[in-house]
């Protein structure tokens, strides 16, 4: 039998993936001061999940963040039912 040379990177790359850029503690920083000001922090949740043109993580967590608040929103609206169907029911 011959043997075979198989040439490794023939079938694995060896360069590096090329990712999205880290993104710095400072931009973290604004990204925080940004969603603490209200209405502010819904419109740019928005532009960084939808926009496009944000880094990933940025995205991803935009993303998180908005559904959070949506399940934040459905558990607001059940307790308020609630209680006005409990207080309904007294009277």
């Amino acid at each position: 039998m011959e043997a075979t040379n198989v040439n490794f990177n023939q079938y694995f790359a060896t360069t590096p993936q090329q990712g999205a850029p880290v993104i710095s503690v400072k931009d973290w920083m604004i990204t925080m001061l940004l969603l603490a000001i209200p209405l502010v922090n819904i419109v740019m949740l928005f532009v960084w999940a939808f926009g496009g043109g944000a880094n990933p993580s940025k995205a991803n967590y935009a993303k998180a963040g908005l559904i959070w608040a949506l399940i934040g929103i459905v558990f607001y609206v059940v307790v308020i039912v609630l209680i006005f169907g409990a207080l309904a029911n007294m009277s």
